[in-house]
């Protein structure tokens, strides 16, 4: 799995999954913490900026995933991507690196 040093300003693997295990200790009531929000807008700001990055990348670098909106995905299926990672790295893995590398592995180009 490629894994990319955590940036100062990314979310770190083990920042997100501690907040996943918090949300799931929550049942119902996560829909109400602002843990999701955090979680859902890191997952949105990845992806935005893995779509600008595939734009500019050359042909399969970052794979060849279908259009926006087509490629669904549940949500177990990224943490299991996210727990993936061993637990000694997750502290300087960012969920961009994660994010990328699965999505070159999920979408190779044909």
């Amino acid at each position: 799995m490629l894994t990319i040093p955590a940036a100062a300003n990314a979310m770190s693997v083990a920042d997100f999954l501690a907040k996943i295990e918090k949300l799931k200790a929550k049942g119902m009531g996560a829909m109400f913490s602002p843990d999701l929000k955090v979680v859902m807008n890191e997952m949105k700001s990845v992806s935005t900026d893995y779509r600008a990055d595939l734009a500019k990348a050359p042909r399969g670098e970052l794979g060849c995933p279908p259009p926006k909106g087509q490629a669904k995905m549940k949500s177990d299926e990224f943490i299991a991507e996210f727990s993936a990672v061993p637990p000694a790295q997750r502290a300087n893995t960012s969920v961009k690196s994660v994010f990328y590398a699965m999505m070159k592995r999920r979408f190779p180009c044909r």
